[in-house]
């Protein structure tokens, strides 16, 4: 992923009112900018530090300029708009980066599912016409169809912790009902995978924080031994641009 034009820089002054960022430019002015995550943002806020920010031309926003990535104290870089980690997953899928998600021909986004009504990051299918082929190809030997349809949960983690990557940074019955929707899912009979996009380059194996939310972190290790898929993949961050470029432990 790419960023045209690079991320521009300045000074986090402070968060409040969950969107909104003060920060300090170059030029020494002070602007209000919108900030794209609703979580907590626990261990991401350093003033003083620097952040980059992008510029919107869209004339209908209040607040043109959007908080993107942020400096840690010792020096490590947050992607911290959660938006963006969809994006990371579905283009590592698509180059061939998260080898447990290849082999399908199809990837389609925001598909409705589940029994409480959500609607799942990425589904990966087979490509319909392929579908058709080899269904005709299976039938004449009187076999089956049987690779799996993939529904691929995202979620972004940023949270680290004496050396230890964290999710969630908060409680989340968000969270909780996507774990009982993919376990849905393997019962049917496809394949559920929980995919943790790493936008935090300090930030080497990740693990549910059972002390900001216990139940989410039993439903992780239920969701786990259900045949719920867990992987994390950790991305290279700049102000240029990002991608996942390696896959990282989950500690379970």
């Amino acid at each position: 992923m790419q960023f045209t034009p690079p991320f521009e820089q300045g000074v986090l002054l402070r968060r409040y009112k969950r969107f909104l960022t003060d920060i300090r430019l170059s030029d020494g002015s002070e602007v209000t900018i919108h900030c794209p995550n609703t979580g907590s943002m626990r261990n991401c806020l350093f003033p003083g530090e620097k952040v980059w920010f992008s510029t919107s031309d869209n004339p209908k926003r209040k607040y043109s300029r959007t908080w993107e990535q942020a400096e840690s104290d010792v020096g490590h870089i947050i992607g911290i708009n959660t938006g963006r980690a969809n994006q990371l997953a579905e283009d590592a899928i698509r180059d061939g980066v998260i080898t447990e998600l290849s082999g399908y021909g199809s990837l389609r986004r925001e598909v409705k599912y589940g029994s409480e009504n959500s609607r799942i990051d990425i589904l990966l299918s087979d490509a319909e016409e392929a579908k058709d082929a080899e269904e005709a190809k299976n039938s004449e030997r009187g076999d089956t169809l049987t690779k799996a349809d993939c529904y691929v949960e995202v979620k972004s983690c940023t949270l680290l912790e004496e050396g230890q990557g964290y999710f969630p940074d908060a409680v989340t019955t968000r969270g909780q009902k996507h774990l009982r929707e993919l376990m849905e899912v393997v019962a049917a009979g496809h394949r559920g995978v929980l995919l943790f996009v790493v936008q935090h380059t300090g930030i080497e194996s990740v693990q549910a924080a059972a002390h900001i939310d216990p139940d989410y972190a039993n439903l992780l290790s239920e969701a786990h031994r259900a045949g719920v898929e867990i992987i994390a993949y950790c991305a290279e961050i700049s102000p240029n641009g990002a991608s996942l470029i390696k896959s990282c432990p989950v500690k379970l």
